[in-house]
């Protein structure tokens, strides 16, 4: 891959790691020295890491800003813990969100795009799902990208959980929570009580490594620190539609190679935690997307994504509690694009790079208090504010320094929010909830959301659940190659959904849920490159999932999804959405506690392409081996067959490639071990 020789890049990037991870690892050694670790930390899970592998975890926080088990969540919730991580060999965010019922991934070799219920357009930017880190928002302030493969700015090994929260959450957290909310939930200190590194190889020379210090101590203290480091050269691939002559055959070679570094800090004490992230990851591009010439070396881009977070949480001894938050974020997605151009009408065309730069920095806090009333309801109120105070793009010619275009804007919001949670009978509650959200460009927005949760029998969960939900344009929607994009207005969606939970034998949980949704004013990029308010669709659709967990680490899993999306204009087949999806998974102790073999087996149905084809349906077998504690108590070991059966697939292409279909990686593996000191 390219790499990029500047000399004020390269001083950007080393102040960004001493603001972002380096100043607060130091503020930490010198205001608190004299801390000792504490001894009660060790005990704080029970078993430590059989704990954390195999217990339930029965409450979830993203679904209300607030603790409260699944079966009361005004959602259909699912949990991924750090043990199913581990042991089923996930990767990437990605990965994780593919495994589960009425998500799909879509790949074209440089982002990772999720879809849910059916949508996911070719071309969408993840602008639909809102992914947060232990409830701080990471989609972008010129995207509202949501980063789910190597792009994600925090380890994947730090995870300690993942709450998937389906359907519109508008009524709290405002734009993006469309279909749903990713809450990713980091470990703690206490969780390494010491130093870990961890080594990874896998096909395609790719290789990882990180290391990281976490413990508590004695006065409260927190830390955890940790740094990681990626690198694959990634995979020759061939595409038919550029196999001519001059053009390689049609294979792009060299052009697939991925690399990252990544520091991430999180450090608490009393009721104060401050969280930060740093990531750097440069991806070449294969595809030659747009007009952009095939096979060329300097066709890459780079992805910087950083964030400082203070959190305040307190319960106070009148019944009151009060979460706060300040944050600083940044974004930049820099690419370079070859292309054969004339720069003037007499000039001949002649190979030229052009530099896309995208640039955001942005600040906000959110403070939010609950408190009980009655013994019967629980109120939630909550005011956020936020200021984009630059949205730059711009696009240059590298080497002359020519300008394309040239766009710097700046944007802010603010919101206010409440809910209450009525325990109208012991086996009855009302959740309901409303937001109004007032951007400086769209005007005032109201979203309300209103769930009936009803429990005939302790084991059995019925819910009654309505939501809308919005999604502002964005700032590339809007200002990209400063066109006259006309009167943009947000998307909305309204949601209707019928959840059914059931515990059998406290071993096995069943959830079964029915929905339906309308989209208004879908923001569609036309043939005249222009992006307008001119598409509607709906969907009908059932998910049906299984869990299990048995005694002795046994654990698995069976969904089958079937979603029915149109266009609601023509009635047509939505393009990219699958109608029917199968994914299974079995984990089992294969030598007492140590040893556990993991599959994953996947089904997807044909999708319909932009040029009207159809991308084969598919099935995928992933397969894990996973050791604890077989060699030494310090020594984790995992070896993973990814795709073992080779099968030859690929996604639907968007708008800007000239494929009609991206081929994805046929059989890889990936060794990784991790050390305890």
């Amino acid at each position: 891959m390219a790499r990029a020789n500047n000399a004020q890049s390269y001083v950007w990037k080393r102040n960004c790691l001493l603001f972002f991870w380096v100043f607060p690892f130091l503020f930490t050694c010198l205001f608190f020295s004299e801390s000792h670790a504490d001894p009660d930390a060790f005990h704080l899970h029970g078993k430590g890491d059989e704990m954390l592998l195999f217990q339930d975890i029965p409450s979830v926080f993203g679904a209300s800003k607030y603790e409260q088990k699944l079966s009361e969540a005004p959602s259909s919730v699912s949990i991924v813990t750090s043990g199913e991580i581990k042991k089923y060999g996930y990767r990437t965010l990605g990965d994780i969100l593919k495994n589960q019922s009425g998500f799909f991934i879509t790949y074209d070799r440089v982002y990772q795009y999720v879809g849910a219920r059916g949508f996911s357009r070719p071309g969408d930017l993840n602008t639909r799902i809102l992914l947060l880190v232990d409830g701080h928002r990471i989609n972008d302030a010129i995207f509202d990208q949501a980063l789910l493969g190597t792009e994600f700015p925090v380890e994947i090994d730090l995870i300690d959980r993942v709450e998937i929260i389906r359907g519109p959450s508008s009524s709290i957290y405002g734009s993006n929570a469309f279909f749903g909310v990713i809450n990713v939930i980091t470990k703690k200190g206490r969780a390494l009580r010491g130093t870990e590194v961890s080594g990874e190889a896998a096909s395609h020379d790719t290789y990882k490594g990180r290391i990281t210090y976490g413990n508590r101590f004695q006065n409260g203290l927190e830390v955890l620190v940790s740094g990681s480091g990626f690198s694959s050269d990634g995979r020759d691939l061939y595409f038919e539609e550029f196999d001519r002559p001059g053009l390689g055959d049609g294979v792009a070679r060299g052009l697939d190679g991925d690399d990252f570094y990544n520091l991430f800090t999180n450090i608490s004490y009393k009721d104060f935690t401050l969280q930060s992230a740093f990531h750097s990851r440069e991806k070449g591009i294969p595809t030659a997307p747009a007009v952009r010439i095939f096979n060329d070396p300097d066709s890459w881009a780079d992805d910087v994504r950083a964030y400082l977070n203070l959190k305040y949480d307190r319960v106070f001894d009148n019944g009151w509690s009060l979460l706060a938050r300040l944050y600083y974020d940044y974004y930049k997605y820099e690419g370079f694009y070859p292309y054969l151009l004339s720069l003037s009408e007499k000039d001949p065309l002649q190979r030229v790079v052009v530099q896309d730069l995208a640039r955001a920095q942005w600040f906000g806090g959110e403070a939010q208090v609950s408190r009980r009333f009655f013994d019967s309801h629980r109120v939630i109120l909550g005011a956020e504010f936020r200021s984009n105070f630059a949205q730059d793009q711009s696009a240059k010619i590298r080497g002359t320094g020519d300008t394309v275009f040239e766009s710097k804007k700046d944007s802010h919001s603010w919101a206010l929010y409440v809910q209450d949670e009525f325990q109208i009978f012991d086996n009855l509650i009302l959740n309901a909830g409303l937001r109004f959200d007032h951007h400086d460009l769209f005007g005032g927005r109201v979203n309300p959301r209103i769930a009936l949760i009803y429990n005939p029998v302790p084991e059995t969960t019925l819910k009654f659940l309505y939501g809308r939900a919005f999604r502002s344009p964005n700032a590339y929607e809007l200002y990209y190659l400063e066109s006259p994009h006309g009167d943009l207005e947000p998307e909305t969606i309204d949601t209707y959904e019928f959840v059914w939970e059931q515990s059998v034998r406290e071993a096995f949980r069943l959830r079964t849920s029915l929905f339906h949704y309308n989209i208004r004013d879908i923001i569609t990029l036309k043939e005249d490159l222009l992006f307008r308010n001119v598409d509607k669709a709906n969907a009908t659709g059932v998910e049906v999932e299984l869990e299990g967990k048995l005694p002795h680490g046994l654990e698995s899993y069976l969904s089958y999804t079937l979603q029915v999306a149109e266009d609601g204009r023509t009635g047509r087949r939505l393009t990219n959405s699958p109608r029917h999806m199968v994914k299974a998974g079995l984990s089992a102790p294969l030598y007492e506690d140590s040893l556990f073999g993991s599959i994953n087996l996947r089904y997807m149905d044909s999708r319909l392409t932009l040029q009207g084809r159809d991308a084969d349906d598919y099935f995928v077998v992933d397969a894990t081996l996973f050791s604890r504690n077989l060699f030494s108590k310090r020594l984790e070991i995992s070896a993973s067959v990814y795709n073992i059966f080779d099968k030859n697939y690929g996604y639907p292409a968007s708008q800007e490639h000239h494929q009609n279909i991206i081929q994805q990686d046929g059989r890889t593996w990936r060794l990784k071990a991790t050390y305890s000191f």
